[in-house]
């Protein structure tokens, strides 16, 4: 598969998909939460594709690694929010669990991704 855009990154897909279950998830959150814990999950989901996005419209391979960057912290900070929402009894283990686990995976995407650039750079150098 040719990749024309960033829309065509698996890795950029699957932060969507998560962006899009994190806000059908918060949905049912107490409306005190709209602008703490509602506000600050989907914040840092769409955060996740953004910064994907963004890293690959720049020119740069450095600065295409520091948004790939961003979107791994992003990425933590989903988790933290999933972890806490269940807690409080926000939501419940089967809502968060897989959530959870697409984190996971979008993770280790993230991270192989980055680790290809890396490398790709090395290379350039060299």
């Amino acid at each position: 598969m040719t990749i024309n855009s960033y829309r065509d990154l698996r890795v950029w897909q699957a932060g969507i998909a998560l962006a899009e279950k994190c806000y059908r998830l918060t949905k049912f959150f107490p409306r005190d939460e709209l602008y703490g814990l509602v506000a600050q999950m989907r914040r840092s989901a769409v955060s996740i594709p953004a910064n994907i996005a963004e890293g690959y419209g720049r020119d740069q391979l450095g600065s295409y690694l520091h948004f790939l960057r961003v979107a791994q912290g992003s990425l933590k900070e989903v988790e933290t929010h999933l972890i806490l929402s269940e807690r409080l009894g926000m939501a419940k283990d089967e809502e968060t669990a897989p959530i959870l686990s697409d984190c996971e995976e979008l993770g280790k995407m993230l991270r192989a991704l980055i680790r290809s650039l890396e490398m790709k750079g090395a290379g350039d150098r060299e």
